[in-house]
């Protein structure tokens, strides 16, 4: 039963290795947070005699005619006395022993509250796929005997003689399958009314109905065989060929693989269990990533600004917040690997948050060529079997270091002494959708606080958010001085320095082996133009291309999208071919030679043929403009077809693994040229990259988000660095038709410092973060104009406020996307106290139900 005005907040759960102590009142009463939509409060059951459950429990329990799954928050002595106790039922089992320790349930607290989510939506997050799940109800035939098998029906030759034409539909297709057992939903999808076919058969005793409970994830189990006794008298001599292959093996083997090295039947191994020989038993087989074998590595040396943030960091105590912001190439990598070793040895663990593990495989592979095994990887793209095995390996209390995306920063670590976001800035950390829409480098912070450890942020572009945060002022170069093209800190152990409270300010100012940071050319497109060069590509990219296999070397271009064109448009009438469910222009993909063309849309991933005639005006000149990585790749081809290219975007990487496969080829010189979008910004060290080209800049630069000048900074910074990390010296040519632009400017010269300073100028004129705070009110509907009334409703309540401004409502900058019409409300406050922020309960009743509503908490995406 439902309990009112009930708080979560101050509840308290014990720790996991707490047992439980009855005293002299026995608590045979539990309240849960149960797992389904729309039920946010705490219900109440009955403890069976023979469960023993604590708080922070998974539990699976009866709700209504489902079977689902819960969280147990506290026990009770007795019920509320509103409960009538035959309206209290029992809990079902006990799915999983709980693993929420007191911060760590603190912290998913706060995530509901800062995020305007309900409790029981943040544990869904935090918990592995599948720990709460949902039962469904089957069918199943009833074979002769029992006491529902007693049925006169039975005992008739032809029982469906009997039968409604429904209910002989649902027998048939029952009798039809060898096990006579299907789910209800199926049932109904094969059978019109079937419901009153399945409620005749009951009435009949020819079917039952049952729950099925949860199909939830389970330890992955496999035989082993382990040699017990000596080998005697009483054997054949293929029993002792097989005892002699055990023994040689270390007295254990899988049962499959024994079987295979001897080529044998599973009989044979039941005789010899039989006789007392081996024991055959089930054993759990943990279902992780596997990476390729790697040789071991050892601590590097380190530069002087390296040693010196290093001994900052390890000579913290207690939680603190670091900007570790090291140019590219700089090491940042292996000062995290040397500031983790020794708290393995101390047996604690460390907790290492990455944009996206899929593009970072070498990050991966250099911890665990350093830590071996104790290296675990923790994202969405492993299967539900491996998330499963992963987390529960994290609950051993081992020393370890788990490496994941930003759903990783729930990963259930004890003794967590160390947490690291490495490349801070990427707007990957920001969940928008679904909720709760949380910034793992907030929810890190938390946790940081919470688990009285360190937090490192390390970037070679930090966000102006961290930038400020560590200090009000943080430092900007003290002295610098033009060297070859390049500005060098002349005094960078001024840089490293406590900015106050426990926030610290370190700086890697140069890259290892004192390589310099590549020159960067700026190519004015406009000129090309009208100097007659109509190519994609600049007269100097095309010498640098030339170039590259001439010098056996190896280069990167970066295109901002995906896909061979931008849009495509009639030349005649200017119509141009747009998706009919969302209001974006179709880009065209070529898949291969003489395959049909093919228009996309990559907003709700609608497809078509490409017309051979205009539709509005049945023109035949139709054009493709702008250009993608495929269009850029063909036109490589043809220029220079010498070129061995890597395409390298969200189409050639869809596959488990393939980021890894075309990386690796790409490192073992198979590939020239490595042709591809935002993906080969994140974190790629590859030492024979001498050329990176930026294609078109200006797509970057000119979007409609107060956050594009700072975005655009990050991507051509960090994708430039990709070039001279090795022993040859690099090069970058960024082509654009706005040289002018700060931003360009900035990137030039390799001038954060500089860049921030405009950028926080304008951000703090206009009250936007890190000066003002944000949330933004996100409704889309099918209908048009009930989204339109709806939005223009909730921000005429809103206004009635005086402590924010209010921003809207104004429709989304692609107003429909699959259908929906999207409309959006902007709240802006100051940062340092919040405001009366409204009853966002409140807020939803003003929602009808045919309008969603997402409150999006510091969005990052406004568009």
């Amino acid at each position: 039963m439902y309990i009112n005005d009930v708080k979560l907040s101050p509840l308290l759960v014990s720790e996991p290795s707490q047992s439980y102590q009855s005293g002299i009142t026995v608590n045979r009463w539990v309240e849960v947070l149960v797992d389904c939509p729309g039920s946010t409060g705490l219900f109440t059951y009955r403890l069976p005699a023979q469960l023993e459950i604590k708080p922070g429990d998974i539990l699976s329990v009866p709700f209504g005619a489902q079977q689902l799954g819960a969280i147990a928050i506290r026990l009770l002595a007795q019920p509320n006395v509103d409960l009538p106790p035959e309206k209290i039922r029992d809990v079902e089992d006990i799915v999983s022993v709980g693993f929420f320790p007191s911060a760590y349930w603190e912290l998913l607290n706060r995530v509901a509250a800062y995020y305007y989510t309900p409790l029981i939506q943040v544990i869904r997050v935090a918990l592995p796929p599948g720990l709460l799940g949902r039962s469904q109800r089957r069918i199943r035939l009833v074979r002769g005997g029992g006491e529902r098998g007693s049925s006169y029906l039975l005992a008739s030759p032809n029982p469906s003689a009997f039968l409604t034409p429904t209910a002989r539909q649902v027998w048939e297709l029952l009798q039809g399958q060898s096990a006579g057992d299907y789910s209800f939903a199926y049932l109904q999808q094969k059978v019109k009314s079937a419901y009153r076919g399945i409620r005749e058969l009951l009435r009949f005793g020819l079917v039952e109905s049952y729950l099925e409970p949860p199909r939830l994830t389970r330890p992955k189990l496999q035989k082993a065989v382990t040699l017990t006794g000596t080998i005697d008298h009483d054997l054949t001599t293929r029993q002792r060929e097989i005892l002699e292959v055990l023994r040689r093996h270390g007295g254990e083997l899988w049962q499959n693989e024994l079987l295979q090295i001897c080529n044998a039947s599973s009989s044979i191994l039941k005789t010899l269990a039989q006789k007392g020989y081996v024991v055959i038993e089930e054993r759990e087989v943990l279902r992780t990533e596997q990476g390729p074998a790697l040789a071991a590595d050892g601590a590097k040396s380190l530069t002087v600004a390296q040693a010196s943030a290093l001994e900052t960091i390890q000579t913290l105590d207690g939680f603190a917040e670091v900007l570790l912001h090291g140019v590219t190439g700089s090491g940042k990598t292996e000062v995290y690997l040397q500031a983790i070793a020794p708290l393995l040895k101390v047996g604690k663990s460390a907790l290492v948050l990455v944009p996206e593990i899929g593009l970072t495989p070498q990050l991966t592979d250099r911890f665990r060529a350093r830590f071996g095994n104790k290296v675990s990887v923790y994202h969405s793209a492993l299967s539900d079997g491996e998330r499963y095995d992963t987390w529960r390996q994290m609950l051993t209390g081992e020393p370890q270091v788990v490496i994941g995306t930003r759903s990783a920063v729930f990963a259930p670590l004890p003794n967590l002494g160390l947490i690291i976001l490495d490349e801070e800035h990427d707007s990957s950390f920001k969940q928008d959708s679904p909720i709760p829409t949380y910034h793992a480098r907030t929810v890190a912070q938390w946790r940081a606080e919470l688990e009285n450890c360190p937090l490192v942020l390390g970037s070679a572009t930090p966000s102006l958010e961290s930038w400020v945060s560590v200090g009000t002022s943080p430092p900007s170069p003290l002295s610098a001085s033009r060297e070859g093209g390049q500005e060098r800190n002349l005094n960078s152990s001024l840089l490293n320095q406590k900015l106050g409270g426990r926030s610290y300010y370190l700086s890697l100012p140069e890259r290892i082996n004192s390589r310099p940071l590549p020159p960067v050319e700026i190519v004015d497109m406009r000129q090309e133009l009208q100097q007659g060069n109509r190519s994609i590509f600049s007269r100097s990219l095309q010498e640098a291309l030339q170039q590259l296999q001439e010098r056996k070397q190896q280069g990167i271009l970066f295109i901002h999208r995906r896909g061979h064109s931008t849009f495509v448009s009639c030349r005649s009438c200017g119509y141009v071919l747009e998706c009919p469910h969302c209001d974006v222009s179709l880009a065209y993909h070529h898949t291969e030679e003489k395959a049909p063309e093919l228009l996309r849309c990559h907003y709700c991933n609608y497809a078509r043929s490409h017309p051979k005639f205009c539709p509005d005006c049945s023109s035949p000149y139709l054009k493709f403009f702008g250009s993608g990585t495929q269009r850029v790749t063909q036109e490589l081809a043809r220029q220079f077809p010498e070129l061995r290219l890597i395409r390298f975007d969200s189409d050639t990487t869809r596959n488990k693994g393939s980021h890894r496969t075309l990386l690796t080829q790409f490192a073992n010189g198979e590939a020239d040229l490595l042709v591809g979008t935002q993906m080969l910004t994140k974190g790629l060290d590859l030492p024979q990259v001498t050329l990176v080209g930026v294609v078109a800049a200006d797509g970057l630069l000119n979007l409609s988000d107060y956050r594009a000048s700072e975005r655009a900074f990050q991507t051509l910074t960090q994708v430039a660095g990709r070039a001279g990390r090795g022993d040859d010296p690099g090069r970058v040519i960024i082509q654009t038709y706005t040289t002018e632009h700060q931003v360009i400017a900035a990137v030039r010269s390799h001038d954060y410092h500089s860049f921030s300073q405009a950028e926080l100028e304008q951000r703090q004129a206009l009250n936007y973060p890190p000066y003002g705070r944000l949330i933004l009110l996100r409704l889309s509907s099918l209908d048009p104009i009930q989204v339109q009334n709806t939005a223009q409703i909730i921000a005429t309540t809103l206004s009635t406020e005086e402590e924010f401004e209010i921003l809207g409502p104004a429709p989304a900058s692609i107003l429909r996307v699959a259908n929906r019409y999207r409309w959006q409300i902007l709240i802006k406050f100051a940062p340092d106290a919040l405001p009366q922020l409204p009853d966002w309960e409140e807020v939803r009743s003003l929602c009808p139900s045919s309008v969603s509503l997402t409150i999006d908490v510091d969005p990052l995406n406004i568009m």
